[in-house]
């Protein structure tokens, strides 16, 4: 139980460090990976994000909804690696329902304020992706695998 406990506070500390990450998503065979400001919602077992409608991402999540995202931790003013972590959530897009949407743009907003008047174009669409796994790195021969409901069981 304590390594489980131990691997939620990797997870949530990432999402309380880190504000932005890296997305990857497929089309007819073709990977494509587009830097995310995201916002992790219900803990960590949905990551929010906003996107124009007119992006290759979009595209892509609305023809193949799994997609991979990765986080890192690594403080960029030291010189050594040592603490860092890197976070790979896999998932999937769900839909929101109407009643989610305020409650999700407001919890986005607040973690990134400064994508007020992008949020607000008529163009942009938020985006909700359910987590079933979690990939944690932490050293080249330190990677663990975790589904939410392994964390949930904690």
């Amino acid at each position: 139980m304590s390594t489980l406990i131990t691997i939620k506070k990797y997870i949530e500390d990432i999402f309380r460090i880190s504000r932005f990450a890296v997305l990857a998503t497929e089309s007819d065979g073709q990977p494509h990976a587009s830097l995310i400001a995201v916002t992790p919602t219900e803990g960590y077992r949905k990551l929010i994000f906003a996107t124009y409608r007119n992006t290759r991402k979009y595209h892509n999540l609305a023809h193949n909804g799994r997609v991979a995202v990765l986080v890192e931790s690594i403080d960029m003013n030291r010189s050594e690696l040592k603490g860092s972590f890197v976070l790979t959530a896999f998932g999937h897009v769900e839909n929101m329902e109407a009643k989610e949407e305020q409650i999700v743009f407001n919890s986005h907003l607040e973690k990134h304020p400064e994508l007020l008047s992008f949020m607000q174009s008529e163009d942009c669409s938020l985006v909700c992706i359910k987590v079933h796994t979690y990939e944690v790195v932490r050293g080249i021969d330190d990677v663990e695998w975790w589904t939410i409901d392994d964390l949930d069981a904690v």
